[in-house]
């Protein structure tokens, strides 16, 4: 028999679309000595052996990668084209330089937004000598794919009125700017041994998780653990949150690392 896999997910930014603090706020969450309450960009890392994935490349790329010493990647996978999601693109160069080519997956709409924002990357015609290139894969919430040794499996999870696609890489699913799940996508998240989705805030919101949805969430799918992420100043202070927290559910928090067994 085959040994398992240790799968490891890092977490390279768990803040909303502003970041935690926002610019100029005067919420108190800003003037915390918590370095938990610090909060960059959501996304994250998942590696075992020698390989990295990352979802998402948002305005922070640069700083997480750097914070987490991530040396080289295997490629991108794309939730959504929101900009606290992809706006980092350009920051891929440096792997570029050093590997080739960058594989990057995302839906065909998100794809194509990602030509459109970054023509320069996608060009064959004319290039500027030091842009980054990419290998491109169109994938669908219907695909399900493996990469070295791990089943990744999309899963379309409802932004707002916005399709997008959040991941299960073997027991361990990532899911952003949730709001809600079809029933049929549900069932690709049985059995998870650890659940990474949205909680935005306490108060409701038309398009992310308030604390009280993503909890219902877990009640209804019943990992082993869960995480939250894609946090705003307005769920408050980290501490304050998770200690009311059920003892298999944590705030996530930028650097974090979560190891599952395959």
């Amino acid at each position: 028999m085959s040994s398992k896999k240790q799968l490891k997910v890092i977490f390279l930014g768990t803040g909303t679309s502003t970041g935690v603090p926002m610019i100029g706020s005067k919420n108190p969450v800003r003037f915390s000595d918590d370095v938990r309450d610090k909060r960059l960009r959501s996304s994250v890392v998942f590696s075992w052996d020698e390989y990295n994935y990352v979802i998402d490349c948002g305005p922070d790329f640069r700083q997480q990668m750097i914070a987490a010493d991530i040396e080289s990647i295997e490629g991108i996978l794309f939730s959504h084209e929101h900009a606290d999601h992809i706006a980092g693109f350009d920051e891929i160069r440096p792997y570029y330089y050093r590997m080739g080519p960058v594989p990057i997956y995302s839906d065909e709409r998100v794809m194509n937004s990602l030509q459109r924002r970054y023509e320069y990357i996608f060009t064959t015609e004319n290039r500027y000598p030091s842009a980054p290139e990419v290998k491109s894969t169109i994938i669908t919430k219907d695909d399900s794919f493996e990469f070295h040794g791990i089943k990744v499996v999309p899963i379309q999870v409802m932004h707002g009125d916005l399709p997008i696609l959040g991941y299960r890489f073997g027991d361990i699913a990532y899911l952003t700017d949730v709001k809600w799940i079809p029933e049929e996508e549900k069932e690709k998240l049985r059995n998870l041994d650890v659940l990474i989705t949205t909680a935005l805030r306490l108060d409701s919101h038309k398009t992310h998780s308030t604390l009280d949805e993503a909890l219902a969430l877990v009640e209804e799918l019943q990992p082993k653990r869960a995480y939250f992420s894609h946090i705003s100043e307005l769920l408050g202070f980290h501490a304050d949150i998770e200690k009311d927290l059920p003892e298999n559910v944590f705030l996530a928090y930028d650097g974090l690392e979560v190891i599952s067994e395959k």
